[in-house]
Order: C-alpha cells, then structure tokens, then sequence
C-alpha cells in the first residue's frame, strides 16, 4: 500500500481515502495502484461488507493528476482502470463520500461507485472539453444513465461545474449531508447496506448493472444463473430461519 491511498476497516466497512490533499486528491500512479490493490485484496473478505471511497482533506479529487501524467505516470495502474476502480469497480458495493470537488477523472471514480453521498457545497463537473480532451473513464456512458439526457449532455459539453444540489434533486446524489459530514453520513448509508447478505448484495449489484445491455429475451434467463445460487445458499436458509424465530440474522458468506 502506499501512503497516497489510506485504508481503514471497521464494523465490516472498508473505507478507501485518496490521500493527496495538497495536490487536491489529483490521481497519479500511485493512488492508481493503491486503489486498486486495496480492492484486490478486501473486495474478496467475507468480513467486509461494503466500501466507502473518499478523499482527505475535504476535497473527493480533481481528477488525473496533469504534472504526473507529463511525467508518464499511469494513472490506469492496478488492472481497474483509471484511479484504480473506474473500468472494474468491487463486486461488493461502494459507496462515494463526496466533500468540495469531484471534477473531470474525480467525477468518473465518483460515478464508478453504486451510491454517492455529497456535502451540500459539493461541486462536480466534466471539464475535459476545456482543456481539449475527454472524459473518457466512464462518465460519459455512466452519467447519461443516471440522470436526465439533456442534463447530462450540458454537463458534458459546456464543462461547467455542478452544484450538488442540482444532482440531488436530478436523482444522482442519495444522500446531501451538511459541509464536513459527507464521510458520516456514508458511514450510516453503508451500514444500513451492510446488515443485509453478503451474496445477495452481490448478486442484486451485478444484475442492476449487467441487465443495462441484456437483451429483453434474455433477461429472465440471465438473471436466474446469477440468482440460483443466492437461493439455495447457507444464507438464505439463514434469512429465512432468522424471520421466523424473530432474530436478527448472522451472515456467513456462503
């Protein structure tokens, strides 16, 4: 691990920190492959239920890190692509922790998450088209999914920065938290995922984000070789036995 990217795990969540705040959480090589590499190695332990990705010193991350990517440094490093997650995010779900910017790749890995939680006086943004590039991590297929066309196409192509508000209120953002408790509030949003089956979150993540690009006759047949599996799992007896005597459940992961 290195020290651009902190990890630290508690109460079955993992929380990932880009941890540049001088360079405003800029993506170089190095957080690249600590991203990545911490998703290596908790996305596969069963005592981890879900992630929190975020940045230090109250800003998520300004995107590619220009004088890193003058000097060749790969900002694709890990196997995920760009900032470690964008191409190949966990199999677990991630929640974003969102404080000042998340503009250009920054908005991408923000994206690249299942929930976004957001400080009110967050700002987002594809600025790309300004500097004659393009923001090609995903934003660009991802955003326009999420959230009005039209809307996203002017975030696109004008490279203006967002108000959190305006996302929220367009379906993007879950949860706006008061400035300086994004990070909380996604630690509360995690935990209410966490209580529940670990392969069930498995299984729903990948069927809402597979079934995008399923054809419509497929679609039942795909999503039962995903399923059949979480019904005659250990855990779904568990969930049952668990309702019925009144209790909470315990989880085993398989």
């Amino acid at each position: 691990m290195t020290d651009a990217v902190l990890v630290e795990v508690a109460d079955e969540i993992a929380t990932i920190t880009i941890n540049r705040p001088q360079a405003r959480n800029a993506v170089n090589e190095a957080v690249a492959s600590g991203i990545a590499a911490a998703i290596d190695e908790l996305d596969a332990r069963r005592d981890i239920a879900a992630f929190i990705l975020t940045g230090a010193g109250g800003t998520f991350s300004a995107g590619m890190d220009l004088k890193g990517f003058l000097a060749g440094e790969n900002s694709l490093a890990g196997g995920r692509g760009f900032g470690g997650i964008t191409q190949r995010p966990p199999a677990k779900p991630v929640v974003a922790a969102v404080e000042g910017y998340a503009l250009a790749g920054g908005f991408e890995i923000a994206l690249s998450c299942d929930l976004i939680v957001a400080s009110e006086e967050a700002v987002f943004g594809l600025p790309e088209v300004t500097r004659g590039l393009v923001a090609g991590a995903g934003g660009l297929f991802r955003l326009p999914r999420r959230i009005p066309y039209h809307l996203a196409m002017e975030i696109a192509l004008t490279g203006y920065r967002v108000p959190a508000q305006r996302l929220h209120a367009a379906g993007l953002i879950n949860r706006l938290a008061p400035p300086g408790e994004a990070l909380e509030q996604a630690r509360v949003l995690a935990a209410e995922i966490g209580r529940n089956a670990p392969l069930a979150l498995a299984a729903s993540k990948r069927i809402m984000v597979e079934s995008a690009d399923w054809p419509q006759a497929e679609a039942f047949e795909r999503q039962n070789a995903i399923v059949r599996p979480i019904f005659t799992s250990a855990d779904a007896i568990e969930g049952a036995a668990a309702f019925a005597e009144k209790r909470e459940p315990v989880w085993r992961g398989e």
